[in-house]
């Protein structure tokens, strides 16, 4: 999966207490633009959820700056089930907890594999519904992306998922931040560190790039890839080793 458009990405720079919670990210450049003020708030969107709009747009978080030596390992939910359950079992081996970012296809073709993530008590969000280059269409069928997606995670696990993400892209542009908040998120959840899993380019390769990780940051993999699997085990070692502690995106914003 392609998940680099960052020249035409920008950073939202809005913590809601946590100071600076999005930095400039890995490749990204130029300074963070102003936050947009609250719009008005939209109609409920009659769909299946019917999950109230947020009050304006979606806030964007890249990493947490509480001081906490926490990271958040976020996972881009898609793929064969049998890769995802190896990735489960790794986490619950090393106690860890992550928070998962679900694709829509994915979600209606396997629906197990979002209940195994949330029988293993991990977080759940929204990762759009078929994982197109979402910063490229118009709002309105980048609302559609959101919506379905968000009304499918309602459908199997009863809730619509804590934060949403945006697809093929590191950072939020203001138009999905604007949609994200019309569909019902108030957080967009970024990341500052990418394990360029979905590359495949050996676990070797992805522990070296989940170093940069540090405290507060957020970091992206994948379920859906054999690396994946393979470079866990060494990269909760790493995070251990440091003093890390892997958390749900949530406890780290908090």
């Amino acid at each position: 999966m392609r998940e680099q458009q960052k020249d035409r990405r920008w950073v939202l720079g809005l913590g809601l207490g946590l100071g600076a919670a999005v930095t400039a990210g890995c490749g990204s450049s130029g300074p963070p633009e102003p936050s947009t003020p609250p719009g008005t708030t939209a109609a409920a969107p009659t769909t299946a959820a019917s999950v109230a709009p947020a009050a304006g747009p979606a806030t964007q978080f890249v990493r947490a700056e509480s001081g906490r030596p926490e990271v958040a390992l976020t996972f881009h939910g898609a793929g064969d089930l049998a890769i995802t359950r190896q990735v489960l079992d790794v986490l619950a081996q090393h106690g860890a907890e992550a928070t998962v970012l679900a694709v829509g296809t994915w979600l209606a073709s396997a629906p197990d594999g979002i209940r195994m993530v949330r029988d293993g008590g991990h977080e759940i969000g929204n990762h759009t519904w078929s994982h197109g280059d979402l910063a490229r269409m118009r709002a309105d069928p980048m609302l559609t992306e959101i919506e379905r997606c968000r009304d499918e995670l309602d459908r199997l696990v009863g809730a619509p998922g804590t934060f949403f993400r945006q697809s093929q892209g590191q950072y939020a542009t203001r138009t999905e931040l604007d949609e994200a908040g019309k569909a019902g998120y108030s957080r967009v959840l970024s990341y500052d560190v990418d394990s360029l899993d979905w590359t495949d380019p050996g676990a070797d390769r992805i522990r070296r790039a989940v170093r940069a990780a540090r405290a507060g940051s957020i970091v992206s993999m994948h379920l859906g890839h054999a690396g994946t699997v393979a470079a866990l085990p060494g990269v909760l070692a790493d995070l251990r080793d440091r003093g890390l502690t892997p958390v749900t995106a949530s406890q780290l914003l908090a």
